[in-house]
């Protein structure tokens, strides 16, 4: 079923009983960050809808007193995450209709009542505009759309046909640049990353799932905004930062870290810049919400990759994941 007439059959069921007044979003690791795009959508631009991103244990643990029958919760999980099919249930229990994103069938698409598969962001020819963090957008521009009415989402849905060729093109540009960056961080033990607004969930994610996870290298996330507000004083001429500078209204925020870190940090200060990955080939009614769709697989498929290639450690290895219990 396509994602428009899905949310059609879900609206229609939840008028019965006043509508859709919520919905939430609900991962862990990767899959959390993936919602990120969708929940800053949601807040720009729903002034009806509430709208919350949780991490699956503590939705377990403590769930929202607004979670009820007239909620959407939106579950992500690759393989059926324990804590996410658990979260899943919980929604379910308090009266929230339940879709799963998945790429492998589990307890999680057992337990929700609709499910959406999706394509692996880390797979090459996985189309870019299928994947999870894609689909969660997709979801939330056409339950906006509607419910109250989303004026720029021709403009959204003709940016999803174009980006894939987008993230090919990106891809082939960053190339040779994440490989001379790769080898100058090679030996790094910390690797900052930062971003804000729209770009915020790839610079985390790329932090916890990409260096932290799979290659064993301490990386603390920082809001370019919050940059300001302590975490600057760790900055010198040695201090290895990524940096995401966003296409959008937060745009400033970010070109404000730059002009600091360019003024006081050194060579290994490295800015990634979403107009420079082709974003404004997406029109501008809709081009903010789009800096995590591209960002995310390039930072995954190209900077991780050649770090892994540097470092010589094999992404693909884990020192606790499935290895022991937790």
């Amino acid at each position: 079923m396509e994602t428009k007439d899905l949310l059609k059959e879900i609206i229609e069921e939840k008028e019965k009983i006043g509508g859709i007044k919520s919905v939430v979003w609900v991962a862990a690791g990767g899959s959390y960050g993936g919602f990120y795009p969708a929940q800053y959508f949601m807040d720009r631009e729903s002034r009806t809808i509430h709208s919350q991103v949780f991490t699956s244990n503590e939705f377990v643990f403590a769930p929202p007193a607004f979670c009820n029958e007239n909620t959407l919760a939106i579950l992500c999980s690759m393989r059926g995450t324990p804590e996410t099919c658990d979260a899943a249930q919980v929604a379910k229990d308090l009266g929230a209709a339940t879709i799963g994103l998945y790429v492998n069938e589990s307890r999680l698409t057992e337990i929700c009542d609709h499910n959406i598969q999706y394509e692996s962001i880390a797979l090459d020819e996985s189309n870019q505009a299928m994947t999870n963090s894609s689909i969660g957008v997709k979801l939330a521009m056409t339950l906006l759309h509607l419910t109250e009415g989303y004026e720029n989402y021709e403009d959204a849905m003709a940016a999803f046909t174009i980006l894939p060729d987008v993230y090919k093109a990106a891809v082939e540009y960053c190339t040779p640049l994440s490989k001379k960056w790769a080898e100058e961080n090679k030996d790094e033990k910390s690797i900052y990353v930062m971003g804000s607004g729209p770009a915020y969930g790839s610079a985390y994610i790329f932090s916890i799932c990409n260096i932290m996870e799979m290659l064993q290298i301490d990386s603390p996330t920082l809001n370019s905004c919050e940059f300001f507000h302590g975490p600057f004083e760790t900055l010198d001429k040695a201090t290895s930062v990524f940096l995401l500078v966003s296409e959008g209204r937060v745009r400033k925020a970010d070109v404000r870290a730059v002009n600091f870190l360019k003024q006081y940090g050194g060579d290994k200060v490295y800015i990634l810049d979403a107009k420079e990955l082709g974003i404004n080939r997406i029109k501008d009614s809709v081009c903010e919400y789009f800096n995590h769709l591209l960002f995310s697989p390039i930072l995954n498929n190209v900077y991780m990759r050649q770090l892994s290639y540097a470092t010589k450690v094999d992404y693909t290895t884990r020192r606790y994941m499935w290895k022991v219990e937790y």
